[in-house]
């Protein structure tokens, strides 16, 4: 279960860095998304993502029982805490990769925005090209209109300049975002490590438990 969770946070990442550089294989993802989001690829993500989520409330709900025994008992249970520790991990991950789906989905969103957004600059400024072009040959009638259509595209295209900058922002914020889940998920790392360091002690610990105990027993049989 660690290991999937963990190949799935950094198949995310993956895409993730593919989607925020310009390459080609930037393109052949934004198709990739396109087609998932057509037909029947909304469902099997939806359900996916809602399985994930009842397999979180279970940890969550796990974890909770866990520490409802500790504090009736008053004493903590090596094996409790190991159980404990597990669950709390892959509550984490599970979350990381819900979080990381949603930060792709709205990648991909602005990033078709800004490619329409571009689109529709490009026309505009080809139109009033053309109408600046033939305002020559148009009469005084004509020269007005056209003026007044000119001046009322020249205002749409700032104003789709600003919305354009914006998305870039958007874009270098979510950029800034994904370097710091980065050094969250090298964070993971450090402590998954150290839970199986602790859990490989923890066994250890129940080990000798264990052979105490029979040494007794075998004493007290004598």
């Amino acid at each position: 279960m660690l290991q999937l969770l963990y190949a799935a946070i950094f198949g995310e990442m993956l895409l993730i860095m593919l989607l925020l550089f310009k390459t080609p294989l930037r393109k052949l993802l934004i198709l990739t998304l396109d087609r998932l989001k057509r037909g029947r690829g909304p469902i099997v993500v939806t359900t996916v993502g809602a399985t994930l989520v009842v397999v979180l409330a279970s940890s969550l709900y796990s974890m909770a029982k866990i520490q409802r025994r500790i504090t009736e008992a008053g004493v903590v249970n090596p094996t409790e805490q190991v159980l404990m520790s597990k669950h709390l991990l892959e509550a984490s991950l599970m979350g990381f990769v819900l979080f990381l789906s949603l930060m792709i989905d709205r990648l991909h969103h602005y990033i078709r925005e800004l490619r329409i957004l571009r689109k529709t600059m490009e026309a505009v400024k080809k139109q009033g090209r053309s109408f600046e072009d033939g305002k020559s040959t148009t009469t005084s009638e004509d020269h007005r209109a056209l003026t007044e259509e000119i001046a009322t595209l020249k205002a749409r295209i700032k104003n789709l300049e600003t919305e354009s900058e914006a998305k870039g922002s958007k874009a270098k914020s979510l950029e800034s975002e994904v370097e710091a889940l980065k050094k969250q998920s090298e964070g993971f790392l450090m402590e998954y490590d150290r839970l199986l360091e602790e859990n490989q002690n923890l066994r250890s610990q129940l080990e000798a438990i264990d052979q105490s105990s029979l040494h007794a027993e075998n004493k007290k049989n004598m």
